[in-house]
């Protein structure tokens, strides 16, 4: 598709659609790129391509000043981030992970908010063999970031047995039927040989041309859990049991969290259902959904360019029809489901005659330190068992489909260890969850990863003095406003501004159902702890019994209760008693 084959136009494309355009289906010149030895970085408009083969360029921000008073160019090195539709990875894969993270990468694993891996600091000269090692362990790359589908989520612990692994299924059909037709990632990275001139012989018979307008992510939920806040991703699908059996899914269309300081065009959202569709349908409705974004999308301003923008443009009624007249019939109505929590389920479970292990992995780092050889620890049960790891939408870890016999030993090797399901700490801290942030992420405006843990154990000290230290407290950061970590689903939450400086954010749902609302701006921590104490004293006195805290600041007057993301900005600042 051409960019005049669009229905809608918004204005002049953006500089990205003309990169796209010229970029002779995602090859650009990254194989030149790659081969340039003077830099240890790429030119800033392959950077834009890169995305779509699933890195991004980044520099160490811990060293950016002294290397530039230096006059040297920035510590390039680059992010690879796997597909793996549901996040599930076998032994074999774990360990090809691991290997390359030691022996590319910066010694560390990030299990992402998208149940995939990611690899940090892999220089220039190594991407290509890092790729190829992800490949030979049946794995890829393609499509993980760029303007396109990315890692599709499903729900992690497959406690309902025959039914989650029937989900998982579809969602990995899904992502599969979803992935660009262009061989270039084949050529640059695995030396597919180009056999014709690509432009007479590629064809994107889904995305065409041009792809799409931004990134596209979709998440597949099987209730009572939303474990993968299927309501924050563009296209969610919501699967209806009866019986045991699955019926088919609900389709949940213009989730996403991301958005801009100080614009009140952009701000978060949360999908809503728009109808049913039964099993072997859902390639199609996934399919034709993604076309509507694609056609419909804004190409001329990239911050409202997401498919929840669309939605909110055109309405639901709008999509709905368009959808049915897309598929030649019609969806069904909705069918009754209902969730009661989106975070993870923590040590030991079983399901299906087979056993399953939730660790808790804080904040998805997986590395070794002096006191705590969690790497060594995951790497030593992968050699020794024939399990699956599972990655789960919180960015932690499930050794699944364990034997009565391998448990025992597997428990040996967590205790030998020191690995921990979690349950020795707050409630707060295992419903906690941040972004990377500094030092690799070029957008970060405040830290996250490596400052939420700290701010944690002061909010313990105030949950502690009112008895609250099991009460389940959703809490995450975000180092900016794009939302890697769906910071507005924290029922406290915080999203970065400034070195030291974030919004904080109160009164989202439990299980993942409403935003939440800025309460005040701009804090440091010292405020935060200042702000929270009266909130946190206030609700230990007065919740109602099973209230949970992000409703009862709502009910308590705090911040406004937030029905959409057209709202989001609305009250901004100061509800607060």
């Amino acid at each position: 598709m051409t960019k005049k084959e669009f229905p809608e136009q918004h204005g002049p494309p953006s500089e990205m659609e003309d990169i796209k355009e010229r970029s002779d289906f995602l090859r650009g010149t990254l194989t030149e790129s790659f081969l340039e030895r003077i830099s240890a970085g790429i030119p800033d408009e392959q950077t834009k391509l890169l995305k779509f083969h699933g890195s991004y360029m980044q520099d160490d921000r811990d060293v950016r000043n002294e290397r530039k008073q230096q006059k040297l160019e920035p510590n390039y090195q680059f992010m690879i981030r796997v597909r793996l539709p549901g996040g599930v990875a076998s032994p074999d894969q774990w360990l090809t992970m691991d290997e390359l993270a030691n022996k590319y990468g910066n010694g560390t694993m990030k299990l992402t908010t998208r149940q995939t891996f990611q690899l940090h600091g892999i220089l220039k000269w190594n991407m290509k063999n890092a790729i190829q090692g992800i490949n030979e362990a049946l794995m890829d790359t393609i499509a993980a970031c760029g303007d396109v589908n990315r890692n599709v989520m499903c729900n992690s612990l497959p406690y309902q047995s025959d039914v989650h692994a029937e989900v998982y299924e579809w969602s990995h059909k899904l992502s599969d039927h979803l992935l660009p037709s262009t061989r270039a990632y084949h050529e640059i990275w695995l030396d597919e040989e180009k056999v014709a001139d690509s432009r007479d012989e590629d064809y994107e018979p889904i995305y065409g041309s041009l792809y799409l307008p931004r990134k596209f992510k979709i998440g597949v939920a099987i209730p009572p859990s939303n474990d993968v806040d299927v309501y924050s991703q563009d296209l969610g699908f919501i699967a209806v049991l009866e019986d045991g059996k699955l019926q088919g899914f609900n389709i949940a269309v213009g989730g996403g969290m991301g958005m801009t300081h100080g614009d009140t065009n952009t701000y978060p959202q949360l999908s809503r259902v728009i109808g049913f569709c039964k099993p072997e349908q859902m390639l199609e409705v996934g399919e034709k959904i993604l076309t509507i974004q694609r056609d419909y999308g804004n190409r001329s301003e990239r911050k409202n360019a997401r498919f929840k923008y669309t939605v909110d443009r055109k309405g639901l009624d709008w999509i709905r029809n368009e959808l049915n007249e897309r598929l030649g019939w019609e969806i069904e109505e909705e069918r009754p489901y209902q969730f009661d929590h989106n975070g993870d389920r923590y040590g030991w479970l079983k399901g299906d005659g087979k056993w399953h292990l939730t660790l808790f992995i804080q904040n998805g780092r997986i590395k070794d330190t002096e006191d705590y050889k969690l790497m060594t620890g995951l790497r030593e049960i992968a050699k020794a068992h024939t399990v699956e790891f599972r990655l789960t939408a919180n960015q932690n870890l499930i050794i699944s489909n364990v034997t009565d016999e391998q448990k025992e030993k597997i428990d040996e090797l967590v205790a030998f260890y020191g690995l921990t399901d979690g349950k020795e700490n707050s409630a707060l801290r295992r419903n906690s969850m941040s972004c990377v942030a500094f030092p690799t992420c070029g957008l970060a405006m405040a830290e996250s990863e490596r400052y939420l843990p700290s701010l944690i154990d002061k909010i313990e000290d105030l949950l502690d003095e009112q008895g609250l230290r099991d009460q389940e407290i959703i809490i995450r950061m975000s180092g900016c406003p794009n939302g890697c970590s769906r910071p507005a689903l924290g029922e406290i939450g915080f999203i970065g501004k400034a070195p030291g400086k974030y919004n904080m954010y109160l009164g989202a749902g439990f299980a993942g159902d409403r935003l939440n609302k800025m309460y005040r701006e701009n804090i440091g921590e010292e405020e935060i702890l200042n702000e929270l104490k009266p909130i946190i004293s206030h609700y230990a006195k007065e919740r109602k019994e099973k209230e949970h805290f992000g409703d009862f600041v709502i009910r308590a007057g705090y911040v406004e209760e937030v029905k959409s993301g057209t709202d989001f900005h609305e009250f901004a600042g100061n509800a607060g008693k």
